[in-house]
């Protein structure tokens, strides 16, 4: 089926004409400076539409040009533009700009190839300016526009870059300009990234919905929302302290978990700053390894617990800080970092008498309520959880032992809540520092939630966010109740 995009694109045009304008098409109906779109588009990065609008008026009331941004310090623009995401990245970047556009003759370029060459501008930013303040012909490609061309099956990518790429060879260029404010509105009003309003969609006639779940339904058609729904989020951050520098109390406060665990902390309390160990809006709770710098795990919780559980009662794997579990009135929460199984396979033995450990402590939890695990279990179970199986099957994370353990684990009725919603491949969780794996999606899917199969109609949502850097693993969600 050839998706009929002349069909559609006018169809989308009426219906998001009621919709929220995305921030930067807004500011771009306020003023023609390039200026002022290039930093509102730099501000709107990870960061809610009012959010951004609130912070640029701030900003642009203080520094309207580039030589009035350049008389304020990077304290001043952190005050002025916070709480946007990642709003100290975004500072320091602005406090660059008017130094780097003195390239330029002071101004802002009008090519791709000139704007990415600026302070916190990629592909995305780069070609949002082009178009929307240049009127010049680009395709910005977002996590919207790349999310719902492949649910269209227009094109079948992995990532925005080679969106982009098909679509500048694809998609008609009168669309170029607009296709990216269409998308953002229409994706952030009715096709969502999780439970998408296909029933309302006007077109679903035309939509294969490929890799959709739709939301799920109750009697009389409404959807169940409310206190009873949990965010849970699971994240291997690859050193807090080092994530704390990228943003991370920025990501916590954007995700807005419920639960927020952490896998390979590395660090101890008492080594963090006061502002990573008391988080507001949650409590707080560490199982470090013994050995710093090391392991770990800790979870942030806005529920209280009823009480909570350091390890396995197994000293060889307690003191690297592998498992902590917080008890809750209707489940069990069990964050899990799983030891690799190290080049050559050294450390199999370990890891396996580690699985055989956690199993039988999540089969005696789950008489008692609903368990879910989650982490970190540096396993892929199958072909379709990794880039490169077949390159791959002698080496730690998808050894037949540690695949073995998986089946083993879904054998004895827990499911992975992932693979329950989403059958594609391309979906990874971790990838290489190395050879620019991630931005060629050469990942793994070794982080999950996994719950008791009694619990399964419990699961209402779980998705990868790997748009989400700080990390060579990006976070997980289960949306549960």
């Amino acid at each position: 089926m050839i998706f009929p995009i002349d069909t559609v694109i006018p169809i989308l045009e009426r219906e998001v004409s009621s919709y929220d304008v995305p921030v930067v098409d807004l500011i771009a109906t306020q003023t023609n400076d390039p200026f002022k779109v290039l930093v509102a588009t730099i501000l709107s990065a990870r960061t809610k539409d009012e959010v951004t609008a609130a912070a640029a008026r701030r900003l642009f009331a203080r520094a309207s040009t580039a030589a009035e941004l350049a008389t304020l310090t990077v304290a001043d623009v952190e005050q002025l533009i916070y709480p946007v995401g990642f709003f100290r990245t975004k500072a320091k970047h602005l406090g660059e700009l008017p130094g780097a556009l003195q390239r330029f003759g002071g101004v802002v370029p009008d090519d791709i190839d000139s704007l990415v060459q600026l302070p916190g501008v990629g592909r995305k930013t780069a070609n949002l300016v082009v178009a929307v303040a240049f009127h010049k012909p680009a395709i910005c490609v977002d996590t919207h526009v790349h999310r719902i061309m492949n649910i269209w099956g227009y094109v079948q990518t992995t990532t925005p870059l080679q969106t982009e790429m098909v679509l500048r060879q694809k998609l008609p260029r009168q669309y170029w300009i607009r296709i990216n404010g269409l998308l953002v509105a229409f994706g952030q009003g009715t096709c969502k990234p999780q439970r998408p309003h296909c029933d309302r969609c006007v077109i679903a006639a035309y939509c294969p919905r490929l890799g959709v779940t739709p939301r799920k339904k109750q009697q009389g058609g409404t959807v169940r929302q409310g206190r009873d729904e949990r965010k849970l989020i699971s994240w291997n951050v690859n050193g807090l302290r080092a994530v704390a520098k990228n943003g991370f109390l920025d990501v916590l406060h954007e995700l807005d978990a419920d639960i927020l665990a952490l896998q390979e902390i590395k660090a101890h309390p008492d080594q963090l700053d006061d502002q990573l160990r008391n988080v507001s809006g949650y409590q707080s709770f560490w199982h470090s390894a013994k050995k710093k710098g090391y392991a770990g795990t800790a979870v942030f919780s806005k529920i209280p617990p009823l009480r909570v559980l350091y390890g396995m009662e197994q000293p060889q794997f307690d003191d690297e800080g592998r498992v902590l579990t917080l008890e809750y009135p209707d489940f069990y929460l069990i964050n899990t970092y799983s030891p690799n199984a190290q080049p050559e396979l050294k450390r199999l033995a370990f890891k396996q008498e580690f699985n055989r450990t956690l199993l039988a402590y999540m089969d005696r939890l789950r008489s008692e309520k609903t368990v879910v695990l989650c982490g970190d279990l540096n396993v892929a179970h199958k072909e379709i959880d990794l880039a490169n199986p077949k390159a791959n099957v002698k080496n730690p994370g998808f050894s037949e032992q540690e695949r073995a353990w998986m089946d083993e684990l879904i054998a004895a009725g827990y499911v992975d809540t992932f693979r329950q919603f989403n059958q594609e491949a391309g979906q990874y969780t971790w990838w290489s520092y190395r050879f620019n794996a991630r931005a060629k999606n050469i990942g793994w899917r070794i982080d999950y939630f996994i719950v008791d199969g009694s619990s399964r109609d419990r699961v209402l949502e779980a998705a990868i966010h790997g748009e989400i850097t700080g990390s060579d693993h990006c976070p997980v969600s289960l949306l549960f109740r």
